[in-house]
């Protein structure tokens, strides 16, 4: 009973702790593609010939904002399914 309340103790902060960072993720995501659509829709409108090669650059960022939200995800899964705290409570 003692290990069952062990694992509880552990299971429950890592599923809030893994809703934060998903919450986290997609909040910091979506402002990041706010500001970035927003700022190529106005470099584009200032200088047209520009655009080609901003879009370029754009995509690029896009990927690597859209990868740092991934990183989250992975995080938030590892804790879920495979969390690394549930080693600790084997001395018990």
């Amino acid at each position: 009973m003692e290990m069952l309340m062990a694992i509880a103790g552990i299971q429950g902060p890592s599923a809030i702790a893994a809703g934060i960072i998903l919450g986290l993720a997609a909040l910091g995501t979506g402002i990041g593609f706010g500001l970035l659509g927003g700022k190529f829709l106005e470099s584009s409108a200032r200088q047209p010939e520009m655009m080609n090669p901003l879009q370029g650059k754009f995509f690029i960022i896009a990927g690597l904002l859209d990868a740092v939200a991934m990183i989250g995800v992975v995080v938030a899964l590892i804790m879920v399914f495979a969390n690394p705290l549930l080693g600790s409570i084997t001395n018990l």
